[in-house]
């Protein structure tokens, strides 16, 4: 299954372990699913990860943040768009998500902010799901 995770899965996954967004990222890192990725999403996720604040509650340091994302980058699939489908959402900041779903072809994007992608998305057929419904899905896929 095709899966973007938004920004904002993996700031939860890092600050609070145990989480619904923490067993994503683990399933992620375990090929639990296609993980679909960006040049510009992973800048995103090097860039807000490594802020002071989010490393300092998750106790780790920038280089150990930087092990994470080049973990995601190796297992990862890489999404090149030639064109992008913008503007689409009403954040623009939210665009190279929408944006790499719908190249990459993914099932669905998972984010704790649905109202902001659930009406496009829906119009190219990708799914909204909050880190707990990926992994009731992703779990039941399996069975």
């Amino acid at each position: 299954m095709r899966i973007v995770l938004d920004t904002s899965v993996l700031v939860a996954a890092l600050r609070s372990p145990g989480g619904a967004s923490d067993a994503l990222l683990q399933l992620a890192l375990e090929r639990g699913f296609k993980l679909l990725l960006s040049v510009a999403l992973v800048l995103e996720y090097e860039a807000v990860l490594t802020r002071p604040e989010h490393r300092q509650r998750a106790q780790l340091s920038v280089a150990e943040i930087g092990e994470i994302v080049d973990a995601l980058c190796l297992l990862g699939s890489e999404v090149v768009s030639h064109f992008n489908w913008r503007p689409q959402l009403s954040n623009p900041d939210d665009e190279m998500v929408l944006d790499l779903a719908i190249h990459g072809e993914a099932k669905a994007i998972v984010t704790f902010n649905r109202a902001d992608f659930a009406e496009a998305a829906h119009r190219f057929g990708i799914e909204i799901w909050s880190p707990r419904e990926a992994l009731e899905r992703l779990r039941n896929e399996t069975k």
